[in-house]
């Protein structure tokens, strides 16, 4: 019995570089269960990888493989990966980052080099700038199928040995939490911090309390307002801003029926800094 196949990329939808390395998956197994993340991640945006997998991941069986191909180095001497994570999931992917996330928070097992002389799609050696269809695809799919087993993938190297991006911690200090934006809730314009739910009740917030909310980018301020913290966003009116807790437990802002991000320019990455602090009590 296969795993399921699971493809993020940055490749968008508006030529055939998906479809190929479908099509390169259909032929190593057609009764594969090939499913996808995204494929509109930012290009070359390796830290969104890296967070959409770790949103994503431990929602699906234990044995599924991820094949995440933001590559901006194909064709360089960067190494292509494959980890099996402590939870025992398999990502495929180039060795740039993209395991940040996932490394963290649910730790990596065991780590492979791809051997790309025996796992690489057929007469496809002389191609150097399409490694998610001849490489990536091609190992994934004969992983989830069972063709080829972990240890087959090539040679074991230290599991701690990955390309890891620079992540900054949260500090609490005075009742104030401290942390980054990580990322956006596209569609809808919220922002995502890397605040967990815990440290933030820790300080002994409660549903409907008013919260100071800051954000500064490079120490300028952006953004200072007291933000209603609701279960949900109709607790506060169309057009408010509100403080709640994403699916991931962690704390984020939205505005209610509009977008946080374009309303007020904010983006993410570590140089984006947002605190939160209680103030006053159910209003």
């Amino acid at each position: 019995m296969s795993n399921a196949l699971v493809f993020q990329s940055d490749f968008g939808l508006q030529d055939g570089a998906v479809s190929a390395m479908y099509g390169v998956a259909c032929s190593v197994n057609h009764e594969l269960n090939i499913c996808d993340i995204t494929h509109d991640i930012p290009q070359f945006n390796i830290w969104e990888a890296s967070y959409r997998l770790v949103q994503t991941m431990n929602y699906w069986p234990v044995g599924t493989v991820f094949v995440s191909v933001v590559d901006p180095g194909v064709g360089s001497d960067r190494r292509s990966i494959v980890a099996r994570t402590n939870s025992n999931h398999f990502i495929i992917t180039p060795d740039n980052g993209t395991l940040t996330h996932i490394g963290k928070i649910y730790g990596i097992s065991q780590l492979r080099v791809i051997d790309e002389e025996i796992n690489r799609l057929p007469n496809s050696s002389e191609s150097y700038t399409f490694h998610g269809r001849d490489i990536f695809a091609f190992t994934g799919a004969r992983l989830a199928s069972g063709v080829i087993d972990f240890e087959n993938i090539g040679p074991e190297v230290d599991p701690s040995s990955y390309i890891k991006l620079p992540i900054k911690e949260c500090t609490i200090e005075n009742n104030t939490v401290k942390g980054t934006i990580d990322i956006l809730d596209v569609r809808y314009g919220s922002i995502w911090s890397n605040i967990s739910r815990t440290e933030f009740i820790n300080q002994g917030a409660t549903y409907g309390d008013l919260i100071e909310v800051t954000i500064e980018h490079k120490g300028k301020k952006v953004f200072k307002q007291l933000v209603k913290y609701g279960r949900s966003f109709a607790d506060v009116k169309i057009g408010d801003p509100i403080l709640y807790v994403n699916s991931l437990d962690q704390m984020a802002v939205a505005v209610n029926q509009g977008s946080f991000t374009n309303e007020y320019g904010i983006l993410t990455g570590i140089d984006w800094e947002i605190s939160i602090k209680v103030l006053s009590k159910n209003i």
